[in-house]
């Protein structure tokens, strides 16, 4: 059966806009060739067919623009201000947009034009609505009190639904809430706070770090394996055993597709491949005409995800059979995907939401951990701190439990911190499935308009950074902000000016079991080095930032490190320090 490319569902949408112009043009010089005394030159046709093109699209821009002035005027609103590159339809915007990619720091683009435009305005590329807001107000508005209106919208559903498919992060409405309920039962205090599976996996990473004795060592590359091994295992019940790679040098894995670095890699891929499509929307489906190019990567997926889910399914109807149609035993249900499978049957349906969970969980935790370390090893006063409080605590070496977390309030605000300046998630989007507004920015201003379908977007991110929310020394890393007088100065009165997990009702439902496994990583590894430091000579090529992040303010001018975002932020080239094991005394 044939399979239609992306680029060839966007013809056959965009066709009647093709076609449409240039029958209008010919029926027309038809109808005036019809009038006496009037003469249609045949030379005359092709180029009125080609003028039918602008004519069309600015008939239609100004019939689009009339009905919004009158949605406008119903709704005692205002317009963003609206972002005018130098081009026609903005196409230089799209251009600087795909050229800053080299050189650029994680949304640079949308923080220079909200210098110039303000916290709320509005772009359009080739035709592509969308607004932009750096406002915590809007995303209260967005996320919590005008929830129901709002989505994530078709335009982002078709860029990801060849990776997402229906699951949480792609869905709305009914399905949203069908997947929404399937997963929540599994996130309970009693899972997320039974640390076993964290607990064998740390000991493979800490026995890897302690072979290297002090040599620079990838951070990034190591805790990837170790989040990649926990979340499948915690998932779907099927460990992909990528630390043991590191061990015994992959030959476990060689000519197999459970190869953890074939699996890695196009989990890496097809949210590059996401995020590309972002860059280059509207005309992202014009360059995926001749296949779709996260397939490939997907299939690699599914070969190792599509068996476990059979198998759990198997495993479901005998044990219904068994049992008579009765639910089956709690024991047996040890993962996600066995609570998946009591819900459900449709093989699709899971999959799709343990991929979606599955990314969430691995690489949100994989970079929010990278970022710490980093910068506990820019930060040594902090990193002792950090250390003395895991040592009164939990002492050298007990492992740690979800009580002791309660207390340790130093690590949760260096946590937190992180987070702040480094949000896995940086920026998102929404889209008003009615005609709506967002609420003004200035006491007795008018509220902004908001066509209904437009992509907002919002950098969780850039807001964290705003020096009017959090203060002067927002660009700095101090955990003390989330301790100190600060905490009630900025954040308490203001919730909204911290949302690393989102909020509202679609809130991430792994907030906690995050928490938890960044907080039990860190603490053992605190316990088994007591020094981090930042290995410049060993940083590759690519991990190092341009001279020009130099002059250029903020963090930027900070970062001995490249910040880049997937579906989630990473750091290009990897994270390479040296730790110090600790000494015992004897």
């Amino acid at each position: 059966m044939a399979i239609i490319t992306p680029g060839l569902a966007f013809l056959l949408r965009i066709s009647p806009y093709l076609i449409l112009p240039p029958i209008i043009a010919h029926v027309v010089l038809h109808v005036v060739a019809r009038f006496p005394g009037i003469i249609v030159l045949d030379w005359l046709r092709i180029p009125s067919y080609i003028l039918s093109y602008p004519i069309f699209l600015g008939v239609s821009s100004a019939l689009n623009r009339i009905r919004e002035e009158h949605e406008i005027r119903s709704l005692g609103a205002v317009r963003a201000p609206e972002v005018r590159g130098k081009w026609p339809w903005n196409i230089d915007l799209l251009l600087s947009r795909l050229g800053r990619k080299k050189d650029g720091y994680p949304l640079d683009a949308v923080e220079d034009m909200a210098r110039q435009y303000g916290y709320v305005f509005g772009v359009s590329i080739l035709g592509e609505k969308r607004i932009a807001t750096l406002e915590p107000s809007h995303l209260k508005t967005i996320l919590a009190t005008d929830f129901q209106k709002w989505e994530k919208g078709e335009i982002w559903k078709y860029r990801v639904e060849s990776v997402l498919g229906s699951g949480v992060f792609a869905a709305d409405g009914d399905m949203w809430k069908f997947h929404r309920s399937m997963s929540r039962p599994f996130f309970t205090r009693d899972r997320i706070s039974d640390f076993e599976i964290f607990d064998r996996h740390t000991d493979e990473v800490l026995s890897i770090m302690r072979a290297r004795r002090g040599a620079p060592i990838d951070f990034q590359d190591l805790i990837g394996w170790f989040t990649l091994d926990s979340a499948t295992e915690f998932l779907l019940g099927h460990c992909v055993h990528s630390l043991r790679k590191l061990v015994d040098g992959g030959t476990m894995f060689q000519n197999t597709e459970a190869n953890p670095d074939v699996f890695a890699r196009a989990l890496f891929e097809v949210q590059a491949q996401v995020s590309r499509r972002g860059r280059m929307a509207p005309l992202w489906p014009l360059f995926e005409i001749l296949e779709d190019k996260t397939s490939k990567n997907m299939k690699i997926l599914h070969r190792f995800i599509n068996p476990i889910i059979q198998e759990a399914l198997e495993k479901q109807r005998a044990l219904k059979m068994a049992e008579t149609g009765q639910e089956s035993p709690a024991l047996d249900r040890a993962s996600l995907l066995d609570e998946l499978v009591i819900l459900t049957d449709d093989p699709k349906l899971i999959a799709d939401e343990t991929l979606n969970i599955l990314i969430a969980g691995r690489d949100s935790t994989a970079g929010t951990l990278s970022f710490l370390v980093y910068l506990l090893s820019q930060h040594p006063d902090i990193l002792k701190r950090l250390r003395a409080e895991v040592m009164l605590q939990v002492g050298p070496t007990r492992s740690p439990e979800y009580s002791d977390f309660r207390d340790m309030k130093f690590l949760r605000a260096c946590i937190n911190e992180t987070l702040r300046l480094f949000p896995p998630v940086p920026a998102n989007m929404r889209s008003p499935n009615q005609a709506t507004t967002l609420p003004p920015t200035e006491p007795g201003g008018k509220p902004f308009y908001v066509p209904a379908g437009v992509t907002v977007v919002y950098s969780d991110m850039l807001i964290h950074r705003r020096k009017d929310l959090w203060g002067p020394d927002a660009d700095q890393f101090d955990p003390d902000r989330f301790l100190d007088e600060r905490l009630h100065k900025y954040l308490t009165p203001n919730p909204f000016i911290f949302v690393p997990f989102n909020a509202g009702p679609r809130i991430c439902l792994g907030q906690q079991f995050a928490y938890n496994e960044i907080s039990f990583f860190i603490t053992r590894l605190l316990q088994a080095f007591d020094c981090i430091e930042f290995a410049s000579d060993a940083q590759p090529p690519e991990a190092i930032p341009p001279a020009s992040w130099a002059n250029k303010g903020g963090r930027m001018a900070i970062d001995k490190i490249r910040p880049k975002v997937g579906f989630t932020m990473y750091i290009e080239g990897g994270l390479h320090v040296r730790f110090r094991e600790t000494q015992v005394e004897l």
